[in-house]
């Protein structure tokens, strides 16, 4: 399961990129001359907010225009991305995009935008660690013995997540189907949201990103699992979702991008920008801090992409029985 061409210009212009994108057009247009915008859509301190905030630092240098980041926190992280629909493409505004705008526009009654057709696809960077914590204090020091407890007390149990539909949730619904067992969803705004419920147990668990990593750390919250393909090296002894029986993968690629029709030396220029600020020793070290991935695609490849991730959105939310008819 990855709970993970058009860009405003032709396909066979997006399929040149990797050759478009080393050629000196971009400094032809004088882009950037102003600062330029990176609609972040969660709350100041996520871990995502972190990264994005130090590679949007280290873009803008060498840019040589300040990339001034904007928080927009709401709808399960999809405010920044819907926002790009009304944007000028000019590429003074830009967003984080990952697979939950693919999996908003399909839940929505009447959505405002097209997932894929909408945007501009300009690079990809990063992804998240996701994993399931309870309190220090809790008595379930496994997986097995969380599920066995919730077996035994149907809907008694408790966990947060950043909100219904999010990545979180949906990973939460999956393996509450494939373990027979039934919890109790309590949303909220943010990571931070989340660190305070757990730690004055306003809920059982949370499921997030890692930004639960420094808690773990300082020994206030347990980690039982974590949702990626190998376990985290600063916390050696956690074991996968694989390793504890649900064939299940979550690492949650994201980047930016930016509305439907931008100029491809602009994007080139963004592009060039980002890739490498995200090999700067001060990203490195916050995805270090972090444990983020770097999950990097160039123009085309994140472009192409975009379909097989909003097919995998869509069969999650078949599985889950949330899928819309007609979607």
């Amino acid at each position: 399961m990855r709970i993970m061409d058009r860009a405003g210009f032709s396909r066979r212009a997006l399929l040149a990129a990797p050759t478009a994108l080393a050629t000196p057009a971009a400094a032809q247009t004088g882009f950037p001359d102003r600062p330029i915008r990176l609609l972040i859509p969660w709350p100041p301190g996520a871990s995502a907010d972190v990264f994005l905030r130090a590679v949007a630092d280290q873009a803008g240098r060498r840019l040589g225009q300040p990339v001034i980041p904007e928080n927009r926190p709401g709808a399960s992280g999809t405010l920044g991305a819907a926002a790009l629909k009304d944007a000028r493409p000019d590429g003074y505004t830009i967003a984080q995009f990952f697979s939950g705008v693919h999996r908003a526009m399909l839940l929505a009654d009447r959505p405002n935008y097209d997932s894929i057709d909408d945007f501009t696809f300009i690079v990809q960077l990063s992804g998240s660690v996701h994993g399931i914590c309870v309190h220090a204090d809790s008595p379930w020091k496994t997986l097995d013995e969380l599920f066995a407890a919730a077996r035994a007390n149907p809907g008694r149990l408790t966990y947060g997540t950043l909100g219904a539909s999010s990545v979180q949730h949906m990973t939460m619904l999956d393996l509450a189907q494939r373990a027979g067992v039934e919890f109790t969803h309590v949303p909220y705004r943010g990571g931070g949201e989340l660190t305070t419920a757990l730690l004055s147990r306003q809920v059982d668990m949370i499921a997030d990103a890692s930004g639960w990593a420094p808690t773990v750390a300082d020994g206030r919250f347990r980690l039982l699992v974590v949702w990626g393909s190998a376990r985290m090296p600063r916390f050696p002894d956690v074991p996968t979702l694989r390793e504890s029986g649900f064939d299940v993968v979550v690492d949650s690629p994201y980047g930016i991008a930016g509305p439907k029709g931008m100029d491809p030396a602009a994007v080139a220029r963004l592009h060039d920008a980002f890739r490498d600020a995200l090999d700067d020793p001060s990203t490195r070290q916050v995805m270090e801090r972090f444990n983020l991935p770097r999950l990097y695609m160039n123009t085309a490849d994140f472009a192409a992409s975009q379909p097989d991730s909003k097919a995998a959105e869509r069969a999650g939310l078949a599985r889950a029985g949330l899928l819309p008819s007609g979607r």
